[in-house]
């Protein structure tokens, strides 16, 4: 049966048809049976049914992984995995300034100090040199983000761990499939956490998972993630400090599904990615995000690009008018240290000033970046080819 959900095309201003694209999130009778299984096997929760057992299976072995648990989100895989790794009360966490801001909260939520360092200008991911820059005796983890599918630079990120030991925790809310050098994040040594929320690669509206290098640190995350309770127990002796982040078994029935199909959609998004990044910089003052060899499958989050010296107020009115004209265009993240949510808790010993005169890069991707939708990538070629004349067009009258 073809994937559900009708084609976006909407008419710009001057009546001039849009490119129709995919629609996301698409779904067919996988899901369907998915959602059924979970159903009719009688058990509704995780502690009894099978979906979630058998999606964390799947999982784990797509991405290289010795185990994975499967939870509410991302940022509680974020949480989840900091935990397991002793983040809390008086250590530090570094992170790039430029992600989403579930990485940096992740970790204040813990009662830690998120520490922004800048990232590097071509691939946006952590600059690892700035990250050493900020190890102190407090640092407990360092999280790169594979930001839009583009894997910071895992080598020089093990090494900085083994000489500093200080572990790498991924943030890989945008890598499902990813691959550095032939590897996934779940075969790379470190803990890596995902997230299924509605607009990611893969998705059940919401859910996230962490994969694990060894079982220890899964049993020690199960734990954690069932307000402390082992499977087995009949009790309620509860044996660590906890939540309840466990994952339900119809979002677990839908994931299995989507998993399913990951493989083919990362196929033609890379296949589409070379076009587009091709044309865009082929226009004047686009700079598309660029891309480290050996990160050799990149499953394309975002299709993201700069356009240097435009100003965020100018970026802004741009990427209003590219809506208007049909493409799925969006303001790309701002430095976490620009909204006052970073603040609130958790914050470091310094002001924005200092921190903005730190992270020149993310400061420029704060003002310049903007992103389109990954199922841009998932349209034919000639929508390829529309959406770099549209963009050509916008900047021509803005």
């Amino acid at each position: 049966m073809p994937l559900q959900g009708k084609a976006v095309g909407i008419l710009s201003a001057n009546r001039t048809p849009a490119p129709e694209f995919p629609a996301w999130p698409q779904y067919d009778d996988a899901e369907r049976e998915g959602l059924i299984r979970a159903l009719e096997q009688g058990q509704w929760w995780r502690i009894g049914g099978s979906e979630v057992d058998a999606f964390e299976r799947e999982f784990a072995e797509y991405h290289g992984a010795e185990r994975a648990l499967a939870v509410t989100n991302g940022t509680h895989a974020l949480e989840l995995a900091l935990q397991v790794l002793g983040v809390g009360p008086g250590s530090e966490v570094i992170v790039p300034s430029f992600t989403f801001i579930s990485s940096s909260q992740a970790a204040q939520r813990l009662g830690a100090v998120a520490v922004p360092v800048d990232v590097d200008p071509e691939t946006y991911c952590l600059d690892v040199a700035a990250a050493a820059d900020a190890v102190t005796p407090r640092t407990r983890a360092i999280m790169p983000v594979h930001m839009a599918g583009h894997f910071a630079d895992m080598d020089a990120l093990d090494k900085l761990s083994a000489d500093t030991g200080v572990p790498v925790i991924q943030d890989a809310a945008h890598a499902h499939g990813a691959q550095w050098r032939g590897r996934r994040a779940g075969a790379l040594g470190s803990l890596a956490a995902f997230s299924f929320q509605n607009g990611k690669l893969m998705t059940a509206g919401e859910g996230g998972a962490v994969t694990f290098p060894d079982n220890a640190s899964y049993e020690e995350a199960f734990l954690r993630h069932s307000c402390g309770r082992p499977q087995s127990d009949r009790r309620y002796f509860h044996r660590t400090s906890g939540s309840n982040f466990r994952l339900n078994e119809f979002s677990a029935g839908v994931l299995r599904a989507q998993l399913g199909r990951l493989d083919e959609q990362i196929a033609t998004r890379e296949e589409r990615s070379v076009l587009l990044r091709r044309l865009l910089a082929e226009i004047p003052g686009v700079v598309p995000q660029g891309r480290d060899d050996r990160a050799d499958r990149v499953p394309h989050y975002m299709a993201m690009f700069r356009i240097p010296g435009i100003g965020e107020e100018r970026r802004n009115a741009l990427v209003d008018d590219l809506v208007a004209r049909g493409l799925p265009a969006f303001v790309v993240f701002r430095a976490i240290y620009r909204s006052d949510g970073f603040w609130e808790t958790g914050a470091p010993e310094t002001t924005v000033d200092e921190l903005a005169r730190r992270n020149p890069v993310a400061e420029a991707l704060t003002a310049d970046g903007i992103w389109l939708h990954h199922r841009t990538l998932l349209a034919g070629e000639r929508q390829i080819h529309d959406i770099a004349e549209i963009l050509a067009d916008a900047l021509a009258a803005l």
